[in-house]
């Protein structure tokens, strides 16, 4: 089977992709390989979705929390900073890199919001792209991609051997 340019890290419901992502991106930046696109730093308990999201290839850290009011249940994802991080990330890809690495294809992106642009971007950019897809966003996961990926465990040592096996090819 030959790699595709799309690397899908799933993960069930009781699993936290963020650990995997950040070993990831920290193992491939030894490496020297450039990269491009985001990675999220939980940055508060995880209940109230405090988070943000560090930039590749600056490592600046967006706080992508904000703050709705102590009754509130809802994610406190700001979407000002979601654009900034939006915008940031697009005129890194047009800078190129090796790679692309994206958090998560999460309940954003399912919707047709979040960093799901920018991960489509650097696919049409020509730049491999790995982010870890949750179960539950199989369905809209496989119809983003029309499926065409590479489904993968969610270990950064199984994204690591894929990027391994892309670059020899």
């Amino acid at each position: 089977m030959s790699a595709q340019p799309i690397a899908a890290l799933f993960y069930p419901p009781d699993t936290d992709p963020v650990p995997v992502m950040a070993q990831l991106v920290r193992a491939l930046q030894a490496r020297g390989v450039a990269l491009v696109g985001a990675i999220q730093h939980d940055t508060g308990p995880r209940a109230n979705c405090s988070m943000a999201l560090e930039l590749l290839p600056s490592g600046q850290r967006l706080p992508m929390s904000q703050y709705l009011g102590s009754g509130s249940n809802a994610c406190r994802l700001d979407p000002a900073a979601m654009a900034e991080a939006a915008i940031t990330v697009q005129a890194a890809i047009a800078d190129g890199a090796e790679l692309a690495i994206f958090n998560k294809f999460g309940s954003q992106e399912a919707l047709g919001d979040g960093l799901r642009d920018e991960m489509a971007a650097a696919v049409m950019a020509g730049i491999p792209l790995v982010t870890a897809v949750g179960e539950r966003f199989a369905d809209a996961w496989t119809d983003f991609t029309g499926g065409s990926y590479d489904r993968l465990p969610c270990s950064a040592e199984a994204a690591l051997a894929w990027w391994d096996e892309r670059r020899a090819a």
